[in-house]
């Protein structure tokens, strides 16, 4: 069983910045691929980033974010950050982070992830 807690959301003006944590707890949390879901009012969940555990570290990110996001996890302290910059106002959401084990080819899928946090605003002003 992991727990997920995020925190850093707010509000930041176009093309700032902002970093998004996610605090885990409980057992094995290094042994999960973690993601970084977001969702907008009348959208769908959308994929924004992952990264895996184990072996070679591998990072993944949604078409709209590449160039801008960063995803790193720290194991020691149970934690994954999500670094956003040059934001605009498409990027407005609540940012879900996700633990799990999916294939390399479902890490886009978020109903391939077991454990969800609460979420954190995040909200762009033009």
């Amino acid at each position: 069983q992991v727990q997920l807690v995020e925190s850093g959301g707010g509000l930041v003006q176009a093309g700032g910045s902002l970093r998004v944590s996610c605090a885990a707890s409980g057992r094995a949390f290094s042994s999960y691929h973690m993601g970084w879901f977001r969702q907008a009012p009348g959208k769908e969940r959308e994929f924004v980033a992952a990264i895996t555990w184990g072996g070679i570290t591998t990072y993944y990110y949604g078409d709209s974010v590449k160039g801008r996001f960063t995803v790193s996890r720290d194991n020691a302290h149970n934690t994954v950050y999500l670094q956003m910059n040059s934001l605009n106002p498409e990027d407005t959401a609540i940012y879900y982070c996700a633990a799990g084990r999916p294939a390399p080819y479902n890490i886009r899928t978020y109903s391939r992830y077991d454990y969800w946090g609460q979420g954190t605003q995040v909200t762009v002003s033009s």
